[in-house]
């Protein structure tokens, strides 16, 4: 059950995933512009061949571009309520620290880095599952403590 807030109050909890699904939005909107990623005109739908680079240090594709633009709009609109904000930063916390073990056990140039994945990828999935989760259950127990007092 959703800790009761007046409508116009966002808690922290709320705060937070919306922002990191603002953040999601930009970086799969950036994989497709010109000049904020590098080798685009080797972009491919999906797969390791594709040789664009965010940044030029993440290895992305159209598909992996996409998968961030709908994570983006997932934590926009979970953010609405304090219980889909908690649900989207755990469980995409727990998408992503899943997603870093899938980068380390699939070797980079075989067809089951699909979406695809590199080194740097690998190790920021680690920090944003890490982060993701740690911001879901601090802040979901803060506002569940202060509910209760």
């Amino acid at each position: 059950m959703d800790v009761a807030h007046s409508r116009n109050t966002r808690t922290p909890l709320q705060t937070a995933a919306l922002v990191v699904g603002a953040v999601f939005l930009l970086v799969g909107i950036l994989g497709f512009i010109p000049g904020v990623t590098t080798n685009m005109d080797q972009m491919q739908f999906a797969g390791h061949q594709s040789d664009a680079m965010l940044l030029g240090v993440f290895e992305v594709s159209i598909l992996h571009n996409v998968v961030h633009l709908l994570f983006g709009v997932a934590g926009v609109v979970l953010a609405r309520t304090w219980s889909g904000a908690r649900s989207y930063l755990i469980g995409g916390g727990a998408v992503y620290l899943l997603l870093w073990v899938y980068g380390l056990l699939v070797g980079h140039d075989t067809a089951a880095n699909f979406v695809p994945f590199n080194n740097a990828d690998n190790w920021l999935h680690l920090v944003l599952g890490l982060g993701m989760a740690a911001l879901g259950f601090l802040l979901s127990r803060r506002s569940a403590t202060r509910g209760r007092l």
